[in-house]
């Protein structure tokens, strides 16, 4: 009689812990493609085979760094060696800014590949400051982009965006770290970001551990690696794949020609428009060279090309995304907000610079 009491209780609570499991596995990222497929394919056939196509084409171009971050992701865990580039942003908070800001303007990582080096270092205790300086150095010039801007668009332009990634890197990192002290930036990171440390805004370094590089050896560390790997596979893979559908969206629907021709040739009056138009619009960073080249050779000021480019830049979709993965809403605003006015104060700084 008390087996036939206590089943029916079993059961909603097994089916319930599924629910929680299957939800926590698939996450906002795969319900939100889920729909907007499903409304593409009930609206215009054609664009829902279109975005899919994009998506996968972008996925498997990506493939290579994603495999490589997820590996090394999954080294720098299992062997402890994370703990030597949370290092590189530790110290006094001035000096981990900095740091911070010209590691994410001189770096070669994409703004989808930041990614796992971003969650790690989070988990590793660093303040928020340093990393979200280096969240928003980073998509605006790495060195390819670098050769590429330059032959395009001159170096005079190339070397400005440099220092306007590391400047706007360290507005970012400067102005976090004093809303930090006041309280304000507490609880702001997602499950998976959350350092183990008591405050995700503490400058106390976590505790060293020894490093093994040989972690194949050990069935803990093994395990680390694998568990390691798979997470930040499904987590990198699920929310690239919602960037690239959401990119192939903005292309149809808002093309770059378009946004950018509203910009006008007055530069002292657009810089702001520039920023309104850039920080919402699709800008991949080596999309943006050539047609930035061609609306500069049309009559639009460098100035204002380059507030458009930097907006677009830091919150291009990939980008954003990176951030939105692992931010809650209040920090994600500040990024955009910092985003927004580091792009403007680096377009003003630069129409002094050219006069």
């Amino acid at each position: 009689m008390s087996s036939t009491t206590h089943e029916p209780q079993q059961s909603p609570s097994v089916l319930s812990e599924l629910i929680s499991a299957v939800h926590t596995k698939t996450g906002f990222a795969v319900y939100f493609m889920i729909a907007v497929f499903t409304g593409l394919l009930l609206l215009t056939e054609k664009q829902a085979l279109a975005s899919l196509e994009f998506t996968a084409i972008q996925l498997w171009d990506i493939l290579p760094f994603l495999a490589l971050s997820v590996l090394l992701a999954a080294l720098l865990k299992a062997s402890g060696a994370d703990q030597i580039v949370a290092r590189v942003f530790e110290g006094r908070p001035a000096q981990a800014i900095i740091v911070a800001s010209l590691f994410g303007a001189l770096s070669p990582f994409c703004s989808c590949g930041v990614i796992p080096i971003v969650a790690g270092l989070l988990a590793a205790g660093v303040p928020i400051a340093p990393v979200l300086a280096f969240c928003i150095a980073s998509p605006i010039m790495d060195p390819q982009m670098f050769v590429l801007t330059a032959a395009s668009l001159g170096m005079d332009f190339t070397i400005a965006k440099t220092l306007a990634a590391a400047g706007m890197g360290m507005l970012a990192g400067f102005g976090t770290h004093l809303i930090a002290k006041t309280g304000a930036l507490q609880d702001v990171l997602k499950p998976m970001a959350k350092p183990s440390c008591a405050s995700s805004c503490s400058d106390k370094p976590k505790q060293s551990a020894p490093i093994v590089w040989s972690f194949w050896k050990d069935a803990e560390r093994r395990n680390s690696f694998l568990d390691t790997a798979g997470s930040s596979a499904w987590f990198l893979g699920r929310w690239l794949a919602l960037a690239f559908l959401l990119e192939s969206l903005m292309i149809a629907y808002l093309p770059g020609n378009l946004v950018a021709s509203h910009l006008g040739e007055n530069s002292a009056s657009t810089l702001p428009l520039a920023v309104l138009l850039g920080v919402p619009a699709y800008l991949n960073g080596f999309a943006a060279i050539p047609l930035i080249r061609g609306l500069i050779d049309l009559g639009m000021s460098p100035a204002t090309g380059m507030t458009f480019m930097l907006a677009g830049s830091v919150t291009s979709i990939p980008a954003a995304i990176a951030v939105w993965s692992l931010a809650k809403p209040r920090l994600f605003g500040l990024y955009l907000a910092f985003a927004a006015f580091g792009s403007l104060l680096s377009g003003y700084a630069y129409l002094l610079w050219i006069g």
